[in-house]
C-alpha cells in the first residue's frame, strides 16, 4: 500500500493506469515491475512529484548528499499519446544514451537517470547513472527502500 501521495502536478496527461497497461509494460520490458511502483502509478500515472530527494552517502554529479526525484515516469501504451514520462521509452533511451541493458528508466533528462536495475537480479535495485561523467552508483537495494527513503527536497535548499 502506498502510504503517501508522492506525485504532484501532472502536465503530461498520462491516462489512468490499467491492469492491461501493466501487463503490456511487463511484456515489452520483459521484467516484473515492483508492486509498490505499480501501486504508486495507479494513484497517478507519472508526472512531477511534490519535490523529493533521496539522501546519498556517496557524492554524485548532482550533489554531494542527495539525488533528485522531481518527476517519475509512468506507463503509456497508446502510441497516439506523446509524453516525456514513459518507462516504455527505456529501450530507446538506453540505446540512444549508450546505457547498459536490463534497466527501466524511472526519471532523468538524458544526461542522468535513476533506474530500476535488473542486471544482477529479477528484483531490481535502484541506481543513479550519469552518462556524461560515467557514474553508475547504487542508490537502494529495491524500489520499496528507495520510496521509503525519500525526503523533501527542501532540506537540501541553500
Amino acid at each position: 500500500m502506498v502510504k503517501r501521495r508522492l506525485l504532484g502536478r501532472q502536465f503530461y496527461n498520462n491516462p489512468p493506469l490499467t491492469d492491461k497497461m501493466v501487463s503490456v509494460a511487463k511484456s515489452m520490458l520483459n521484467v516484473k515491475l515492483p508492486t509498490l511502483f505499480i501501486d504508486l502509478l495507479k494513484i497517478q500515472n507519472g508526472g512531477y512529484t511534490k519535490g523529493y530527494a533521496y539522501p546519498m552517502t556517496v557524492k554524485t554529479t548532482w550533489a554531494d548528499n542527495h539525488v533528485p526525484l522531481s518527476e517519475l515516469f509512468g506507463i503509456v501504451t497508446d502510441k497516439a499519446i506523446e509524453t516525456a514520462h514513459n518507462i516504455l521509452e527505456s529501450a530507446y533511451m538506453i540505446e540512444e544514451w549508450g546505457l547498459s541493458e536490463k534497466q527501466v528508466l524511472l526519471t532523468g533528462d538524458g544526461h542522468w537517470f535513476i533506474t530500476l536495475d535488473y542486471r544482477q537480479s529479477e528484483i531490481p535495485s535502484v541506481r543513479w547513472i550519469d552518462v556524461e561523467c560515467d557514474q553508475d552508483i547504487h542508490i537502494a537495494d529495491n524500489f520499496d527502500e528507495f520510496l521509503n527513503g525519500l525526503v523533501s527536497e527542501d532540506i537540501y535548499a541553500d
